[in-house]
């Protein structure tokens, strides 16, 4: 089996940890067991680019079990946890392209290395293993049925590629499901955030001012927890009524000109480029922390913080770096401006993931069954209640079924009131 890993020393502990998440992860296993005995996937090539976790790993078991014939790359070097990339690699038999910290070249040719298994189905978190194959590999769009992309990020780049009618196969939007939406994006993001944050600076959330860019589904989640350590929440819109309703929660909302010079940690949930920029660093306090957690580490204007400082100093904590300004502040940026809770933090815990690799699995087999045109869908409501469902079940909880009466009320019109 083809690799590139950093060190296959490390399996005995990847394995160890990859079964650790999969305790917590009942769902993907139900699926996984129900896969064994029928193998949808049988002989079906997959291309990956995904967080090489041990959530995803218990993902691409599952699509093992199914059949599949799988190759991954990573989707964020920061994320990639090497221990898992050697399980993967020697002990699950998995093509495995992934080293931590390996640079945008090296980032490029595991992308590269995943495609050459010549993929039926690709799975993408972040759309550039996709962006790939359109620019660079365009012959492999003659064999490529479909795909899921994974994030906000990658979902709207797609969404732009159909729009332009660029986009050469369909791709579902997994990122789009109620179980992701409501609570991947939500209580994952919520909470993996703030954790990689206290793991980086050890910081006292509890009476900081916490400005919040963006408040979809995974800004609120921020927001609620930031809200619940004590922490003072404001947030910054660009869109309307998203603002309306931070406001309607209880949290300040102003444009990030105003927030910079009241914060003392900014975090980036938007999905869009250069939110915190120079003039809003300009203004920022002695010692304010950047942190984004969007996919691309490009919400943060790092190349102008680099430009304003006259002394970086790297690692002044793990995954801290002290940008010192001409006027003697300092800014301290965590991860690079990457993904802050799957660099400093172990990102989602495994019980939110096992819904949301829930919902891929399931729409990887449903997928072998369809044939769509290019363009970009949604996942079919039934796989996300089925998720749903499998969830509630393997937490004890039972729900009420309709009455043949209510059923038959829901489909009439001619009750009155």
């Amino acid at each position: 089996m083809p690799y590139d890993i950093a060190d296959p020393g490390l399996a005995e502990s990847g394995v160890r940890r990859i079964e650790w998440a999969a305790r917590s992860m009942p769902v993907l296993g139900a699926i996984r067991d129900r896969f064994a005995a029928e193998r949808p996937l049988e002989d079906v090539r997959i291309a990956a680019c995904l967080h090489v976790t041990t959530e995803t790993a218990n993902l691409l078991r599952t699509l093992q079990a199914a059949g599949a014939r799988i190759s991954l790359a990573a989707s964020n070097p920061l994320s990639t946890q090497d221990d898992t990339a050697a399980a993967l690699a020697l002990e699950y038999g998995i093509a495995v392209y992934a080293r931590a910290g390996v640079d945008r070249d090296g980032y490029y040719a595991h992308i590269h290395r995943a495609l050459d298994l010549v993929p039926d189905l690709v799975l993408d978190d972040g759309c550039d293993l996709v962006n790939t194959v359109h620019t660079e590999r365009v012959e492999l769009l003659q064999s490529i049925r479909a795909g899921c992309e994974e994030t906000t990020t990658g979902v709207i780049r797609l969404r732009q590629m159909a729009r332009e009618d660029a986009l050469g196969f369909p791709m579902v939007a997994v990122n789009d499901t109620q179980t992701k939406r409501l609570f991947d994006n939500r209580y994952g993001t919520g909470q993996s955030t703030l954790d990689g944050i206290m793991r980086a600076t050890n910081t006292l959330l509890a009476g900081k001012t916490v400005v919040i860019a963006g408040f979809g589904y995974c800004g609120r989640g921020v927001a609620e927890r930031a809200k619940g350590l004590g922490a003072q929440v404001v947030v910054t819109e660009i869109d309307p009524v998203k603002a309306l309703e931070a406001t309607l929660q209880g949290y300040a909302v102003t444009p990030m000109a105003e927030a910079a010079a009241r914060g003392d940690v900014f975090i980036t949930v938007t999905g869009n480029r250069d939110v915190v920029r120079a003039e809003h660093m300009a203004l920022m306090k002695d010692g304010a922390i950047l942190a984004n957690a969007g996919h691309f580490d490009v919400e943060v204007d790092v190349r102008a913080l680099h430009d304003m400082a006259v002394e970086v100093v790297p690692d002044v904590r793990p995954h801290t770096d002290c940008y010192v300004l001409p006027d003697g502040r300092r800014l301290l940026l965590l991860a690079e401006g990457r993904l802050v809770n799957l660099t400093a933090g172990e990102g989602h815990p495994a019980a939110v993931m096992d819904m949301s690799f829930a919902a891929q699995a399931l729409t990887v087999a449903w997928l072998t069954g369809e044939r769509l045109v290019a363009g970009v869908y949604d996942v079919p409501p039934d796989i996300d209640a089925e998720v749903a469902r499998l969830k509630l079940a393997s937490m004890g909880r039972d729900i009420d079924v309709l009455t043949p009466e209510q059923e038959e009320y829901l489909r009439s019109w001619r009750h009155g009131s």
